[in-house]
């Protein structure tokens, strides 16, 4: 069968003095039979490159599948007279989120069984679930298409009836007031930009609802909450380097919504309550890595900040979790996060202990404020995923629940993990990489190497453990994680180095991390392979016009590559909202930096590596026209004979398949790629 070859409609488009010449525009339009007939064929080709691999991506399926406890429930957790589980139940994809008062002995109510509200839908989503104070009502948000466009319901918890009160196009989430009669939603503009809260009375109908508040900024976003205490609703407006917060008591909808502090250009800050006060972490005053503070809440203008935890520029603090007798912090230093206690009481501080050489850790589920007992969590590369409980009073730690890998084959101490620097071609930093590998797997340039990259909006991608990737682990392959500028592993300021005017180092980071476990006999360029998706997927996509032959492999998924253009089209969902990542291209030298990276506008005439891009027609971080038309310019002008697949879910979004099982699917599929191009 051979490769198909879309159709090249010629498309000036011209900024700046400078005209670019996009021969597959044509492909943003949707309902264009001939876009769609375009995307099954490169399906179709997709399935004929990858069919003497059938067999093997079911068995790929099935092996992951089957690590995977089928009636699996989360931990319970206790809020307002309720413990709450959250579970699966054999054979069904969907969850069933269920309570039980009072004690765990006690019979089981079915909050929500979305197997039910997903029958007969190709792609459903429950996003948010929230119980009303008087624990009688519950509204949920779903989404059927996998745009991330939510409808809200309501449901009676008594009658099991679902009420009439539906209200479209929002984000999903719904905040209740302490009346149990009003809720706050809010709706997304037409480039799904979070915009307007609204305020819904229910029982009536959805063209009454009150406008609270309308963010006008098309760089921010709002979003609304409440407070652990119960006793505030927040609406917080936020850009990537900006917030401003506005408040109300939850006992009182109709009251007047107060600012703690306006929005300033640089001045980030979130906040937490506490009895007639206001904690605060900020980055103001220069805290460059996070500061916190606290405020009387009748006088708590930034003015009346009062440092608790002052700025320490060695330390990033993530966040913060307040008990009526102990601080909690989660802090990164050089790259791994740590768990602080602090007891009000004694001034007493201390870590709670960790030991992998790289791992994760967080602070858990805590609803209640008069407790002395935290729940945290940890995984590392080659611990699976668990939850303990500390005593703040008796220092003791129990395990409360540990993610059960089955089939008898999983043993953490087959497993070695370590964490290296690479040095950058600045000369100027470290790169911290971190990697996994069976105990059997012997380092050689024959080894197989799978590096994962991101590197964007301050996400930091830690080491965590995977189910799925044992499939790779135990075929021979080390998997390595290039904890890249762009996020913060290392600070606020890793972040600020891979950017706007920055964005490149972020690029070259991972090229020579690449380059490090060449070098340091891990691997080699005939067996190394990189994977990212999204703004990874942009990654990869610079790294392969930069590097082709360092990589013998790419796997791109739902890959942002068209920056440029997407860039300059403020209809497209999240293009303002981007100006502080990438830069406004309508601005001449940001617009000349990114289209000398972007992956689209820079494909060349030359070799590439074997390729499999990824995507969902329906979704709306990233549009499935972008790595559409990188697929069409990558046939047109590459010069090898290496792979190019490109798969396509008719039926998804940015997130991939719904349900519990069906994304292994996908996962499947991209290992039984990487070890075929590995053989060949």
């Amino acid at each position: 069968m051979k490769a198909p070859t879309a159709k090249k409609i010629e498309k000036a488009l011209e900024i700046h003095g400078d005209r670019r010449i996009d021969n597959y525009f044509w492909m943003n339009e949707k309902e264009n039979p001939e876009v769609t007939q375009y995307l099954e064929e490169e399906n179709a080709y997709a399935d004929f490159v990858m069919k003497d691999s059938e067999e093997f991506q079911e068995e790929l399926f099935e092996e992951m599948k089957a690590r995977y406890k089928k009636d699996d429930e989360s931990l319970p957790y206790f809020f307002n007279g309720y413990w709450y589980i959250v579970r699966y139940e054999e054979g069904k994809e969907y969850p069933i989120f269920c309570r039980k008062y009072k004690s765990l002995e006690n019979e089981e109510e079915i909050v929500l069984d979305v197997n039910i509200l997903a029958e007969g839908e190709e792609f459903f989503e429950v996003a948010n679930v929230a119980v009303s104070p008087n624990n009688k009502l519950a509204s949920f948000s779903s989404d059927n298409v996998g745009r991330r466009i939510y409808t809200l319901n309501f449901k009676d918890l008594k009658t099991n009836e679902i009420l009439s009160d539906k209200i479209e196009n929002t984000t999903g989430k719904a905040v209740w007031a302490n009346d149990n009669q009003h809720i706050f939603y809010i709706i997304k503009d037409e480039s799904l930009r979070a915009y307007k809260v609204y305020r819904h009375k229910l029982g009536t109908d959805v063209s009454e609802d009150v406008l609270i508040f309308h963010e006008e900024d098309e760089t921010f976003d709002v979003n609304v909450f409440k407070t652990k205490s119960m006793e505030y609703i927040f609406m917080a407006s936020s850009s990537t380097i900006s917030d401003e917060h506005h408040f109300i008591p939850a006992n009182n909808v109709f009251a007047e919504w107060k600012v703690i502090q306006p929005r300033i250009d640089d001045l980030e800050y979130s906040v937490e309550h506490y009895e007639d006060e206001f904690y605060i972490i900020t980055n103001a005053d220069d805290a460059t890595n996070f500061k916190i503070v606290k405020a009387k809440i009748d006088n708590c203008g930034m003015e009346n900040w009062v440092d608790v935890i002052p700025y320490r520029e060695e330390v990033l603090l993530e966040g913060f979790e307040i008990f009526k007798n102990y601080l909690i912090l989660e802090e990164r230093e050089e790259g791994l996060l740590q768990i602080k206690i602090i007891d009000e009481k004694t001034q007493e501080s201390y870590y709670l202990p960790f030991s992998d050489p790289t791992y994760t850790a967080y602070i858990g589920t805590n609803l209640e404020f008069d407790t002395e007992v935290l729940r945290y969590g940890y995984t590392s590369l080659t611990q699976p995923n668990s939850t303990y409980e500390y005593n703040l009073k008796y220092k003791t730690t129990k395990l409360l629940k540990r993610q059960e890998v089955l089939g008898g084959k999983f043993f953490p101490e087959n497993y070695i993990s370590e964490r290296i620097w690479a040095d950058s071609r600045d000369g100027e930093e470290k790169i911290p990489i971190s990697l996994v590998y069976h105990k059997d797997t012997k380092k050689s340039a024959d080894t197989p190497v799978l590096l994962y990259g991101y590197g964007s909006y301050g996400h930091t991608v830690d080491a965590s453990f995977s189910n799925v990737r044992l499939s790779i682990l135990d075929r021979g392959f080390i998997y390595a994680i290039a904890h890249i500028r762009g996020g913060e592993y290392l600070g606020r300021e890793w972040y600020e180095d891979g950017k706007m005017l920055f964005k490149k180092n972020t690029f070259f980071d991972f090229i020579d991390a690449g380059k490090h476990l060449i070098k340091e006999n891990y691997t080699s360029s005939k067996h190394l392979y990189a994977m990212g998706g999204s703004a990874g997927g942009l990654l990869v996509g610079a790294v392969m016009n930069y590097e082709p032959t360092l990589f013998n492999g790419i796997v791109a998924q739902v890959p942002f590559v068209d920056v440029v253009s997407t860039m300059l089209d403020e209809t497209i969902p999240l293009t303002t909202g981007e100006y502080d990542e990438w830069g406004n291209p309508n601005d001449e030298e940001y617009y000349h930096y990114m289209k000398e990276y972007s992956p689209y506008d820079n494909v060349e005439a030359k070799d590439y590596p074997h390729t499999l891009i990824t995507t969902g027609f329906h979704d709306s971080q990233v549009q499935y026209w972008e790595p559409a038309k990188w697929t069409a310019k990558l046939r047109e002008l590459k010069t090898d004979n290496n792979l190019l697949i490109f798969k396509t879910d008719m039926s998804s979004g940015h997130g991939g398949a719904s349900g519990r099982f069906e994304s292994l699917k996908e996962d499947a599929l991209e290992y039984a790629f990487l070890l075929k191009i590995d053989k060949m």
